[in-house]
């Protein structure tokens, strides 16, 4: 029997367990197992040289399309904007990287100060008083968000504006539905492209524990939260699901009423690849801080009376009373949000501002031009870095001839929504040139 150098059990210890449970060998325990793949079927190579390999794999990943050579104009919650080269470089330091999820007590002091300094970041975007070391995604943290907000009203029943990005409710319905939450999805105006606060007025009772809406939503189009939070009782949570970048120009969620506030937060400095790994972001008041859940870091004083970093509250399964765990995530994405402290650090209040604000007048400049052209936007709410406008028919074959010209077109809204097959969700970011608009709008047509 071949010995692996990592399994502490001497070859007299598994002779000895294999006759207790009647095999003669560790093969014999998988005699039931299916063999759909044998090793020929693998048709494994033979090993070769470095150099060989090397080449080999490079000549694979040119077979890629790489975002730098495109022309960008796709969003829907993953963003192409430039990424300071101090991220990567600052974020790949020993420190910071490790094959060891850092959520337990020994993680590194930097790790540790890093993740409070985002905390305290996102939390000044946010308006809102606390933030947790992380999360998944966005959809993720939109589904933690409405379990809190089920735990903090004790009601069974949320609503969810129709305007939320479709990826976000479907991973929510996932989360809560198994725990007997129903979903009550309130229709957006037609005309605006917000949520029709007719019907979310209709949609009011008793039995809503949490109410879910997008800043700006699914359609670019920012919402009114000043409104929405006048149609939701006090008693009742009201979730936003925000874009970090759009927080720079817009007022943060928590002065206009937000008791919960998550996001994606892979604009700030992570890399879209191929839609992630990003990161969540969660945000909320004090008072509901353990609701919350995650992970939270701290700021404290040794008995020296030297700053130190410490790991606070950790409402997870494995270290309280499963009853009262707030949330039974096992990971989270701590480097990913360190290399958003990075980001924010380096980019600052008016950096990020400056981002936004280009980004903005870039889509407006670019919505201009397309109207010009006949293509009509199909809201007529105010919007930041997206849009949707009537793109045609036949757009979704048009938009696949566009990337083989390397243009990575608006998105077909009709993989979403059966009713937009002809509408198409424009994103532009501060990487988006001129030219790149130019050559677009030819393309298009």
């Amino acid at each position: 029997m071949k010995r692996y150098p990592y399994i502490p059990h001497t070859e007299e210890d598994i002779k000895e367990m294999l006759s207790t449970i009647g095999v003669e060998s560790i093969d014999d325990l998988f005699v039931d197992v299916p063999k759909t793949i044998s090793p020929e079927d693998l048709k494994i190579p033979e090993s070769k040289d470095e150099l060989t390999v090397r080449s080999i794999v490079e000549s694979l990943a040119k077979k890629n399309t790489f975002l730098n050579d495109m022309r960008v104009f796709m969003g829907a919650g993953i963003y192409y904007r430039y990424i300071p080269s101090v991220v990567y470089h600052m974020a790949s330091k020993p420190n910071f990287v490790t094959a060891y999820t850092p959520y337990q007590a020994e993680v590194s002091q930097g790790t540790l100060q890093a993740l409070f300094e985002y905390q305290t970041m996102i939390s000044e975007l946010t308006g809102m008083e606390v933030t947790n070391a992380s999360m998944y995604d966005g959809a993720s943290a939109l589904a933690e968000g409405m379990l809190m907000a089920v735990r903090l009203s004790k009601k069974k029943k949320i609503l969810i504006a129709s305007n939320v990005h479709p990826e976000y409710v479907r991973a929510t319905k996932t989360y809560v539905t198994p725990q007997g939450i129903e979903v009550v999805m309130v229709a957006y105006d037609r005309e605006t492209g917000q949520i029709d606060l007719d019907d979310l007025r209709k949609s009011m009772d008793d039995t809503v524990g949490g109410v879910a809406v997008q800043y700006p939503n699914f359609f670019g189009i920012v919402e009114d939260l000043k409104a929405i939070r006048e149609v939701v009782p006090e008693n009742i949570p009201l979730v936003v699901s925000a874009d970090p970048i759009a927080l720079a120009l817009l007022k943060p969620p928590g002065s206009l009423g937000a008791d919960i506030v998550v996001g994606e937060g892979q604009a700030l400095g992570n890399f879209p690849s191929l839609g992630g790994p990003g990161f969540g972001f969660f945000s909320t008041k004090m008072k509901y801080v353990r609701m919350m859940p995650g992970r939270l870091i701290g700021q404290t004083k040794d008995v020296d009376g030297k700053t130190g970093y410490v790991m606070i509250l950790q409402t997870r399964e494995q270290h309280i009373r499963r009853s009262k765990a707030t949330s039974n995530i096992c990971s989270n994405h701590a480097h990913n949000a360190v290399m958003a402290a990075i980001y924010m650090s380096t980019m600052g209040k008016e950096g990020i501002f400056e981002v936004a604000k280009r980004s903005a007048n870039t889509a407006h400049y670019l919505a201009k031009n397309l109207e010009e052209r006949g293509f009509k936007l199909s809201f007529k709410g105010p919007f930041l870095f997206e849009f949707v406008f009537n793109a045609g028919e036949d757009y979704e074959k048009r938009w696949k001839g566009m990337v083989k010209k390397g243009i990575l077109g608006p998105l077909p809204m009709g993989r979403f929504f059966s009713d937009m097959n002809d509408r198409a969700l424009a994103a532009t970011t501060e990487m988006v040139k001129k030219e790149d608009i130019e050559a677009l709008l030819e393309a298009i047509i």
